[in-house]
């Protein structure tokens, strides 16, 4: 039997957080670069001023994208959890919530009978 479809959804939020992310480092680093120039002609203090704030930008980034991935790891290992537990203690409560999940599919689709086409 061929591998079903492969999905890369699960993959997409690396790409959004990394986009963000350099979007949002691009326009920090910019802004400070722009205002540090404006405030004073001395290369040293512009260089300083926008390696701090690309240090501090990273730092932030990667600590906020750390707890997001780590709360979101949480959850779902919560729900897998309360998932077994509920299935285990009442099979015909969650046979009736996956029934009204596939509510609008084909019978056979939804009986579980069809089989993907090649």
């Amino acid at each position: 039997m061929q591998d079903l479809e492969r999905h890369y959804t699960n993959r997409s939020n690396w790409i959004r957080a990394a986009v963000l992310g350099a979007n949002d480092g691009i326009l920090s680093i910019s802004a400070i670069a722009v205002g540090v120039a404006a405030a004073t002609s001395n290369e040293s203090t512009l260089l300083l001023a926008t390696l701090s704030g690309l240090v501090a930008g990273a730092l932030s980034m990667a600590a906020g994208e750390y707890v997001s991935v780590s709360s979101q790891s949480d959850i779902e290992a919560a729900d897998l959890a309360r998932e077994k537990r509920e299935l285990e203690e009442m099979p015909e409560v969650e046979e009736y919530e996956l029934a009204k999940i596939y509510k609008g599919c084909s019978g056979r689709l939804a009986s579980g009978k069809a089989k993907p086409s090649q």
